[in-house]
C-alpha cells in the first residue's frame, strides 16, 4: 500500500469516528461531473448543498455553520450516495432523486418554494408564477425566482425546471448554459 492511499484511509477512519462521535455534523467533499466539478456537504438530516465549483459557496458555508456549529470536514465516503445519485442522473439512467435534503436553515417561504419546486417531475416545466401559486402565495412570482435564485441545492431540487410564463430560460445560479444542459438531458429541449 502507497503512502497517499494510507493517508486517505487514516482520513477517512478519522472522518467517520468525528461524524459518530457528534465532533463534526457535516461531511463535504467533490466531485466530478459533466457540468464541472460540484462541491458537496450532507449534514444528519440530509444534502444541505451543492455547488457549482471546487471551493465552497461562502453563503452556503455560512448558512451550514450557522445551523450546524464550525464541525464541517472532509468527508468522502459520507458522500457515496449523493455522487451515485448526481452520477447516475447525469448517465440519463435516474429520473428522481431519492436523497433527504435538508432545507431548515432556510426560512419558511424559501422551504414552501423549493418543496414546490422538488416535486416538478423529470422531464417537465414549470413557470415562476405557477410554483408561487404551489408555494400559497400567488402574487410572489418575483420572489419565488429569489428564492429559487438561492437554492443551496440544485440538480436534486431542480430549480432548473423553472422557466418564465414565456418560456425563456431566465437566470440560474450555475449559469444558462448549465441549466440548458440540464433541461436537454431531460428532454425537455432539443
Amino acid at each position: 500500500m502507497t503512502l497517499d492511499v494510507l493517508l486517505a484511509d487514516a482520513r477517512e477512519r478519522l472522518a467517520t469516528r468525528a461524524i459518530a462521535e457528534g465532533v463534526a455534523r457535516v461531511a463535504v467533499d467533490v466531485m466530478q461531473s459533466p457540468l464541472g466539478p460540484l462541491w458537496l456537504a450532507i449534514g444528519p438530516k440530509g444534502v444541505l448543498a451543492i455547488h457549482y465549483g471546487a471551493d465552497a459557496n461562502e453563503g452556503d458555508l455560512r448558512r451550514i455553520v450557522a445551523r450546524y456549529g464550525p464541525g464541517v470536514l472532509r468527508a468522502p465516503k459520507r458522500l457515496d450516495e449523493v455522487k451515485r445519485e448526481l452520477d447516475e442522473y447525469f448517465a440519463g439512467k435516474r429520473t428522481r432523486f431519492e436523497l433527504s435534503v435538508d432545507l431548515s436553515a432556510l426560512t419558511p417561504f424559501q422551504r414552501r418554494v423549493l418543496a414546490a419546486t422538488k416535486r416538478v417531475p423529470f422531464g417537465r416545466v414549470r413557470s415562476y408564477q405557477e410554483i408561487a401559486t404551489q408555494a400559497g402565495i400567488p402574487s410572489a412570482s418575483r420572489a419565488t425566482g429569489n428564492a429559487l435564485g438561492a437554492n443551496p441545492i440544485p440538480i436534486v431540487v431542480p430549480c432548473h425546471r423553472i422557466l418564465g410564463s414565456d418560456g425563456a430560460l431566465h437566470g440560474y445560479a450555475g449559469g444558462v448554459d448549465r441549466k440548458r444542459w440540464l433541461l436537454k438531458l431531460e428532454g425537455v429541449l432539443r
